[in-house]
């Protein structure tokens, strides 16, 4: 197909560009004027108990915290805890990623932390989210504590070492619209191409149709 027949084509088919050319416009309206969307955070640390020979949590280093932190995620994600965190309220994206990278106030891979993130469209709802998150993963590590009838003194606990703060999620605009504007152009030349074959390939059809046998030439049609 040389680029004159490329060029022919395009312009029988001008409407289907037309077509493309208003979609790509409402694309890149959409990505100029965006649904708010909201990114909510916190971080939840899990400490060990406090004991008389080690009345500093962030020392007491023998309870597999990284192990239950890691069992704990692996709950709620799971179809079963996907449900549980739906019924708590928790509807729409959230992630749960493990940091032991540690801090300046935590020892790097010792004291386990989780990052809880929530998207949606309103900061207030992605806090809240955030928030019941943090509730269902708390209850858990005290309820896999209480199944193995560890004391209440002794048992590792959850607390909130960054709290839920929302902030607006800010994209990239400049790629947003290059994007939509590739995929407008590619899909309105395709498009165009494609149906003006199968628009010429027809019409030969319905040429060959009357009268016509294959491969014995042509037929007069009685009146």
């Amino acid at each position: 197909m040389s680029p004159r027949d490329v060029a022919e084509a395009l312009l029988r088919r001008w409407y289907v560009l037309l077509l493309a050319l208003l979609l790509t416009a409402a694309g890149a309206y959409k990505v100029l004027h965006p649904a708010p969307r909201y990114l909510s955070s916190a971080v939840v640390v899990l400490k060990p108990p406090v004991t008389g020979s080690q009345p500093n949590q962030l020392t007491n280093l023998q309870p597999p915290l990284a192990t239950l932190s890691y069992g704990v995620i692996q709950q709620l994600d799971s179809p079963a805890g996907r449900g549980e965190l739906a019924a708590a309220g928790v509807h729409g994206a959230y992630q749960l990623i493990p940091r032991n990278s540690g801090t300046s106030a935590t020892p790097r891979y010792l004291i386990p932390s989780v990052q809880v993130q929530a998207r949606r469209g309103d900061a207030v709802e992605a806090d809240t989210a955030v928030q019941r998150v943090i509730e269902v993963y708390s209850r858990h590590v005290a309820a896999m504590q209480e199944k193995q009838g560890v004391a209440p003194g002794a048992r590792i606990t959850a607390s909130v070492l960054v709290a839920p703060s929302a902030a607006p999620v800010q994209g990239n605009r400049s790629r947003a619209l290059a994007g939509t504007a590739l995929l407008g152009a590619t899909a309105g030349l395709l498009g165009a191409l494609w149906l003006d074959r199968f628009a010429l390939r027809r019409a030969r059809r319905e040429e060959d149709l009357p009268g016509t046998v294959r491969g014995a030439g042509r037929v007069p049609v009685a009146s």
